[in-house]
Order: C-alpha cells, then structure tokens, then sequence
C-alpha cells in the first residue's frame, strides 16, 4: 500500500476514534454531570460522571502540566516509530494499536487542556473498578494487544524493524 494512502487511512482512523471519544464525554457532561448513577445492570455497571484530574485510579490528581507534557513527548515517540512500520499487511494490526493509543492519549489530553480534567463515567460497580472512559477503553486495548503481538505474532526480527534499539540475535552472531 502507498505510504500517503496508509497516513490518509491513519488520520481518518484516530480522527473518528476521536470523535467517538469526544461525543461520548459529550453526553456524560449533558447527561449524567450534576445526576445520581444510572444503572445499567445492577450492581454490576453503571454511568457514573466524574471529573477526573489525575490520571488511572485517581493518582497524582492536578498534575496537569506533567501529563500534557507527558502525553506530547510520548505521542511524538509513537510517530516516530509508526514511521518504521513496514507498510505489508503482517504489520497492519500494529498499525491498529498505534492509532488506538494515539486517540485515547490525544482524547484525553484534549479533555485536561480544554476543562482541566479527564471525564470518566463508566463504573464496575461490582468490583468497585475505578471510572473510566471510551479514550481509556482504547489505551488498555491497545496495550493489551501490543502485548499479545509482541509475545506471539512477531518475531524479533520483525519487531527490530519497528523498534530500531532492539537487536537481533541473529545481527549480533
């Protein structure tokens, strides 16, 4: 596939994951701020708003400066290293973590700068998990997946096309 091509699909991909991300903290701020829990199984999940001003399970609350900053220089990373994706379809699903975490840190670093503070509002009531929201459910997807695919898909070769500080074995013989 030609390398413009795969930017144009790349942009569009995290624009609409964006776009998703941002409709839905829409409606939790139209609907749910200012109201009690809307249950969706009882006792087990429900809508929950809340203003989230750190950052996973409530840790380092305000700390705004450090995860704009934080987010901008881990974001470059990630270009840089989409960048030595081999444009074949073996390395498509890294593609697809990539702009997954790309939507959920860019979702959530709009939030910080625009209200200062993350919206959250789906609630495990059942195992009292901590709120969270579609940017989040895009990051831990993302990085459970980058996971499988590290430890079963590619082969360490493969990922040394990706990740240039990584040696082959092979290399090193």
């Amino acid at each position: 596939m030609n390398k413009k091509i795969m930017y144009v699909i790349t942009i569009l991909s995290t624009a609409v994951l964006l776009f998703l991300d941002q409709l839905a903290k829409y409606l939790a701020v139209l609907h749910l701020k200012g109201q009690t829990a809307i249950p969706i199984i009882k006792d087990v999940f429900e809508l929950q708003y809340l203003e989230n001003q750190g950052a996973a399970f409530g840790i380092m609350q305000g700390k705004k400066t450090f995860f704009v900053i934080g987010t901008l220089i881990f974001l470059v990373i990630v270009v840089i290293l989409y960048h030595n994706i081999p444009l074949t379809k073996r390395f498509t699903p890294i593609r697809i973590v990539a702009v997954l975490i790309v939507a959920g840190a860019i979702g959530n670093m709009i939030d910080r700068v625009a209200h200062q503070y993350v919206i959250d509002f789906f609630y495990f009531k059942l195992i009292n998990f901590p709120i969270f929201n579609v940017a989040d459910i895009y990051v831990v997807v993302a990085c459970i997946l980058f996971i499988l695919l590290m430890l079963f898909y590619y082969k360490e070769e493969e990922l040394g096309q990706i990740f240039p500080f990584m040696k082959s074995k092979k290399a090193e013989e």
